[in-house]
């Protein structure tokens, strides 16, 4: 037996408001969840609203976090909460919770995942997008795991307001934390990730970088570098860096194969007195790396081709829940057709299987299976749950 169903909340957020979404979920599903997911726009009365839900829908496991937009089987949302819940026989759920990411981002990944069960074959996290390090809470977590442990999930988002992001564990209503899920059971997982952004111009060497922060292309300053590739534009950085993410090369695929997928990596700060930049992730002293650019229509269709990667991996099972994370400056970008990226989506895994997700600071998602899990950024991903026929 499985179900899966989302309510979705427009209007103010409260205990009562919280309370009515938790017997709504419930009463959709016809059955107790075995977990939820909250997904909510930063607000006055959240606090209340997750102590609402706490309140009535009859599980411990409360998994989410606060977003840039949301996404639920009615489609994508902002100023809203999205309420997803799954009720079934055939997983059992664990959800823990670190603090302190931004003390030792490792640290509190590794605290994490040693509170998960051996038998998890699936994790979702979900961290601050404003403090700590991605990618070290996926090394803490993957030194548990182990490397082949599909890490999906992504980084709480504030809106755009940059100021502070909220994660929710049980009734815990936290920050600078990162939450987690973990699956066990009779249940496999299909994961899928694009970008619809293609190198331009020539490789460049990373010559001295310390985790987030590029200082060095080529034995130069990086933002020397940066001014003369953007010239005029270059007064717009960091934005512009959104728009022309950085992408890490994998010079085991030929540029030109349809499949070439680089992790990206945003521009969020500069830093005139040591000519530094800051990106949303970290990038590696030696990587080779190429500045990125794509539109409107290549990111629409990526959203799509992760969806059908994800179904790929799946194999022969039957597709019953889909999870799709995608980063906020894809929505910037997508503006208005924003809803589009979700129905390309639902386009792939069918319109009838229940989907939730939302927008975030960085996402998490293996490149392919059997691979270690990455931080994305400016990126869709999708992972798809589903059983044997």
């Amino acid at each position: 037996m499985f179900k899966a169903k989302t309510i979705t909340l427009k209007g103010r957020f409260s205990l009562e408001a919280g309370r009515q979404m938790g017997k709504g979920l419930v009463e959709a599903l016809g059955d107790k969840p075995g977990a939820v997911w909250l997904f909510a726009s930063p607000g006055k009365g959240l606090r209340g609203l997750l102590a609402g839900i706490a309140d009535t829908v009859e599980t411990e496991n409360i998994i989410g976090c606060t977003t840039d937009g949301e996404i639920s089987c009615s489609g994508f949302g902002t100023g809203s909460a999205v309420l997803g819940g799954i009720a079934t026989d055939r997983i059992e759920f664990h959800v823990a919770s670190a603090k302190g990411i931004g003390d030792n981002s490792e640290a509190a990944g590794k605290k994490l995942a040693e509170k998960l069960p051996g038998s998890v074959r699936y994790v979702q996290a979900f961290s601050d997008g404003l403090t700590g390090d991605g990618c070290g809470i996926l090394r803490g977590m993957m030194s548990v795991l182990g490397d082949s442990m599909p890490i999906c999930g992504g980084a709480a988002a504030d809106g755009i307001r940059f100021q502070e992001t909220r994660q929710f564990c049980g009734r815990e209503f936290l920050t600078d934390s990162v939450v987690g899920i973990g699956f066990s059971g009779d249940i496999k997982v299909g994961a899928g990730v694009r970008s619809g952004w293609s190198p331009i111009g020539i490789a460049r060497k990373v010559t001295r970088s310390r985790k987030q922060i590029v200082y060095e292309l080529d034995g130069q300053p990086a933002l020397e570098v940066y001014s003369r590739l953007f010239g005029k534009h270059a007064e717009n950085l960091p934005m512009v860096g959104i728009e022309y993410p950085l992408g890490l090369v994998d010079c085991s695929q030929a540029l030109d194969d349809p499949d070439y997928n680089v992790v990206l990596r945003a521009s969020v700060s500069i830093n005139d007195r040591d000519g530094s930049i800051r990106f949303a992730g970290e990038i590696p002293e030696g990587a080779m790396v190429r500045l990125t650019c794509g539109d409107l229509k290549c990111t629409l269709e990526a959203a799509g081709r992760a969806a059908k990667m994800a179904l790929q991996d799946l194999g022969d099972c039957t597709p019953a829940m889909v999870f799709f994370f995608s980063c906020m400056a894809r929505r910037t970008l997508l503006g208005r057709r924003t809803e589009e990226e979700v129905e390309k989506v639902r386009l792939e895994a069918g319109a009838d299987v229940p989907i939730l997700g939302f927008y975030s600071y960085g996402e998490f998602c293996p490149a392919k299976r059997g691979r270690p899990s990455l931080l994305h950024n400016e990126t869709a991903t999708v992972s798809i749950l589903g059983f044997n026929r």
